[in-house]
């Protein structure tokens, strides 16, 4: 009798377990049709498009705000954003900035103010380009290619077995430029 109010115990609480996991499966069932409508509507801005309308302008003045900025590039055409860029650590500007125009026509317009004058700094005025995600991807960062540097250094004094005062290698005499040269200790 105390096994089978064991098992009735043990399958109330499976059942229970089964419930719950049921449940859970239900609200991640949920979540994932929520999170691909996002996705699918998204904000509605191709990020080419924007880079079409927009500029890189560089050695922007440290002090310079977006409104005398937008006041620069008025007359190119309407202005939708102005981006400065800073540093991420210290929130100091980096001179650089980008200014996304309604049309890409302004953008023609903007570009013939590479050159101008803006608080005492010719600006450099160019197109926006369109970042390529893993395109370099080839050029990969910590491989040995070439040739070491330096010319076979040899330090006597690191090597606990080479007798110092031997001539043999002799880089670290002064005066001694290489071995097979006619100098000889003795």
């Amino acid at each position: 009798m105390a096994d089978d109010a064991d098992l009735t115990a043990a399958d109330a609480e499976i059942e229970e377990m089964q419930k719950k996991v049921a449940e859970m499966e239900e609200e991640a069932e949920k979540l994932k049709k929520l999170t691909d409508s996002v996705d699918e509507t998204g904000d509605g801005v191709d990020r080419e498009e924007v880079d079409k309308r927009s500029v890189y302008v560089g050695q922007v003045d440290y002090g310079a705000t977006p409104e005398e900025l937008q006041e620069h590039f008025k007359t190119c055409g309407q202005i939708n954003r102005i981006t400065i860029l800073v540093d991420k650590f210290s929130g100091h500007p980096k001179g650089r900035a980008y200014i996304e125009f309604g049309d890409e026509q302004s953008v023609q317009n903007s570009l013939l103010l590479n050159g101008s004058l803006f608080r005492g700094r010719q600006l450099k005025v160019t197109q926006k380009r369109t970042n390529i995600p893993g395109f370099n991807k080839g050029k990969g960062k910590g491989k040995a290619k070439g040739k070491g540097k330096g010319k076979g250094y040899y330090d006597p004094w690191a090597d606990p077995w080479a007798d110092p005062y031997w001539g043999g290698y002799g880089a670290w005499r002064k005066g001694y430029k290489g071995k097979g040269k006619g100098y000889s200790p003795y």
